[in-house]
C-alpha cells in the first residue's frame, strides 16, 4: 500500500526523529533489503532509531536503500556497532524478539504488552530498545541474556515464523497505536469536495418530489409531508456535494426520459 503523505506526517510529528521512541537493534542482519525493508516498517510506524550489529554484507548497503522504498531518514540516522552490548549500552529496558524458548527465567511479553511498558518507561525517561535477530536463525542465547524480558507474537503455534521486517511492523504497529487517535471507522472524502449549497439541495427536494408524485409513489395526501421530511432529511444526512447534486438530478432525468422509456412511449 502506498499512501506516503508529508504533510500529514508532519502535523502527526512523526516525520523527525523521536527521542522517547524505542530503539530497534538489528543483530547481524544478512541481506541489504532486509534492512531496508526494516526501516520502511520502522518510519511507518514513526521509528528513526536503527541500530545495526556486525551486518554480514557490510555497510552502508545500496540494497538496503532500494529496498527501503523512500525510508531513506532511517537508513541515514542509523548507527553501526561491533557488538549487541556496544548497540545497547545507552539503553535501560530491553527486549529480546525470539518465537523459541530458550530455558531462561525472563518475562515473556506480547508486543502490545511491551509497546505499553515502553510507553510507560519512556514517559520517565527510561530509554528502550527490542532485539532482533538474524533472519536464518535469530539471536544467540547471549543476546537474550542482554534482555529485561522476550518478545513473543501470540501467532499460530504450529507456525510461527515471521521475515525480519515483519517481526519489526508486529511491534512498530503497536508501539504507534498507542500515541495517535485515529477513528476505526470513518468516511474519508476528497479534499477538493464543494459542499452543496441549501438552494441546490431544495432544488434537488422539489425536482425528486415532482416526480414522486407523478409516478404515484406519493399518492396519498395524508402521508406525503412525512414522507417528503424523511426523504429530506436522508439526503441531508448525506452530506452532498455540488457534483453529487447534479448526479442525483442527472438520474431522475435518466430514470424520468431515459432510452428505454422513450422507445415505450414511441
Amino acid at each position: 500500500m502506498a499512501g506516503t503523505n508529508s504533510k500529514r506526517a508532519r502535523e502527526a510529528g512523526v516525520d523527525g526523529e523521536a527521542t522517547d521512541a524505542p530503539a530497534i537493534v538489528l543483530v547481524q542482519p544478512q541481506l541489504g533489503e532486509n534492512i531496508g525493508m526494516a526501516a520502511r516498517a520502522m518510519l511507518n510506524c514513526g521509528l528513526t532509531d536503527l541500530r545495526l550489529v556486525a551486518p554480514r554484507d557490510g555497510w552502508p548497503n545500496e540494497s538496503a536503500i532500494n529496498a527501503a522504498s523512500g525510508a531513506t531518514v532511517v537508513l541515514e540516522r542509523a548507527r553501526l556497532f561491533a557488538s549487541s552490548a556496544e548497540a545497547v549500552a545507552d539503553l535501560r529496558l530491553v527486549y529480546a524478539s525470539t518465537a523459541r524458548e530458550r530455558g531462561m527465567t525472563k518475562p515473556v511479553v506480547t508486543p502490545r504488552r511491551a509497546a505499553h511498558e515502553m510507553r510507560q518507561a519512556a514517559a520517565s525517561g527510561i530509554r528502550c530498545g527490542i532485539l532482533f535477530g538474524p533472519e536464518a536463525k535469530g539471536l544467540h542465547n547471549d543476546d537474550v541474556a542482554l534482555s529485561d524480558a522476550i518478545l513473543q507474537a501470540p501467532l499460530n503455534p504450529g507456525f510461527s515464523s515471521l521475515n525480519l521486517a515483519q517481526a519489526v511492523l508486529l511491534f512498530g504497529y503497536e508501539w504507534f497505536q498507542l500515541g495517535v487517535d485515529a477513528p476505526e471507522r470513518q468516511i474519508v472524502r476528497p479534499t477538493r469536495r464543494v459542499p452543496a449549497t441549501k438552494d441546490e439541495l431544495l432544488h434537488l427536494f422539489e425536482h425528486l418530489e415532482r416526480e414522486l408524485v407523478a409516478c404515484g409513489f406519493l399518492h396519498s395526501e395524508e402521508k406525503r409531508p412525512g414522507m417528503v421530511r424523511n426523504l429530506r432529511n436522508m439526503f441531508q444526512r448525506a452530506e452532498l456535494t455540488d457534483q453529487e447534486v447534479r448526479t442525483l438530478r442527472g438520474a431522475i432525468v435518466g430514470l424520468v426520459e431515459g432510452k428505454g422509456r422513450r422507445k415505450e412511449k414511441a
